[in-house]
């Protein structure tokens, strides 16, 4: 099976398609829920969607690391992550 790249006017079309709205419209709904789960991340919120899975903020710790050309051991800043955990509904379909 090969794998494709699903872009974000993919999805649009798919909810405009299946829900009887303009493209315009699906990719305005596409876009709100991008932006809210950007949103929530920014404030260290978690989002739930039930059946797709949780996002949530993770704080990477400082740590040292080696520069791979010199050899030279540099610091990497902390830094917080955006984490996805697929819900239970989503590893199964994934592993039929």
């Amino acid at each position: 099976m090969g794998k494709s790249l699903i872009l974000t006017r993919c999805v649009a079309d798919k909810i405009a398609g299946e829900h009887s709205l303009t493209k315009a419209q699906g990719k305005a709904i596409v876009e709100a829920v991008i932006a809210s789960i950007t949103e929530a991340a920014v404030a260290g919120n978690e989002t739930s969607l039930p059946g797709f899975g949780k996002f949530k903020v993770k704080a990477t710790p400082e740590r040292e690391a080696r520069n791979p050309s010199t050899g030279a051991t540099i610091k990497v800043a902390a830094a917080k992550k955006l984490a996805f955990t697929p819900a239970k509904a989503l590893k199964d379909a994934l592993n039929k």
